[in-house]
């Protein structure tokens, strides 16, 4: 999927929403645990709710992993139902991966040939050697850690050398060599609010992925105000306020009225900040 086709698809419904799909057996509602494959019961309900209000799916590796060989089917057949159903949705493996370049290759044979996903999220850490493998597919996106939205950010990515310069900035910097915007996007918490301004000066054409608008308390318009450009440049994501805003049987219906809810108010900030 092109930079293109995803502006396309936030010009036509008006939105630049990412619903993350982070399915915990402990939170769904319990009924669904009568079904052979609770977790992929729940994500195709939430998907098809959600679906008209975002352009973007991303699955948390973590809530699949977790549960062994099911689920991992589970991912796979959730990745399979949006292909089928939604083919112009986004769909994100927020995997965090990144290790040496045998290894980094074998991640992106997984999530880029296997799963058919459009992007993985990838740790910085080991620097270009350990990103580079993921960026030899056609049309398939590496989504880099830059500066996220955990109390943890400020240990090592606020860090400032001789000249001033911060660590998350330098990643920036130097990761923006090794692809273009076509193909690279960070990720840039929302809790960061202002500091987007001196994320847009390193990187003013790339796509950024903002966790922690809702549950985290990031405000979705500082975001705008300070992170958008002229193709939006952004992919908003909410996993908790969406698909837990209900524990009963009308889960799907709250999380779809939740995913409008946001996407009435993305509807009105891109008429303000595009």
């Amino acid at each position: 999927m092109t930079k293109q086709d995803i502006f396309n698809q936030i010009k036509k419904k008006q939105s630049f929403l990412c619903v993350g799909l982070d399915t915990d057996l402990t939170k769904i509602p319990q009924y669904l645990l009568e079904n052979e494959d609770p977790i992929y019961t729940f994500n195709r309900a939430i998907i098809d709710a959600t679906a008209p209000y975002c352009v973007a799916f991303k699955p948390n590796l973590a809530f699949y992993e977790s549960e062994g060989i099911n689920g991992w089917l589970a991912f796979s057949k959730t990745v399979a139902y949006i292909r089928q159903r939604y083919p112009e949705m986004f769909i994100i493996a927020d995997a965090k991966r990144g290790d040496i370049g045998n290894t980094s290759e074998m991640y992106a044979a997984t999530f880029f040939n296997e799963m058919d996903l459009d992007a993985v999220t990838v740790a910085p850490y080991m620097g270009e050697d350990s990103v580079k493998p993921f960026l030899g597919y056609r049309d398939k996106w590496v989504i880099l850690l830059a500066l996220t939205s955990n109390r943890g950010s400020h240990d090592f990515q606020f860090t400032k050398d001789e000249n001033g310069e911060r660590l998350f900035e330098k990643v920036l910097k130097v990761s923006k060599e090794w692809a273009t915007e076509d193909q690279m996007m960070y990720v840039v918490g929302a809790t960061q609010g202002k500091l987007f301004e001196d994320v847009r000066k390193i990187v003013p054409d790339h796509f950024i992925l903002v966790p922690g608008v809702g549950a985290q308390g990031g405000s979705l318009e500082e975001v705008c105000q300070y992170g958008m450009n002229k193709s939006c440049g952004l992919l908003v994501n909410s996993s908790r306020g969406i698909i837990y805003a209900d524990n009963s049987e009308d889960f799907a219906l709250s999380a779809g009225k939740e995913a409008r809810k946001i996407q009435l108010e993305m509807k009105a900030l891109l008429e303000i900040y595009l």
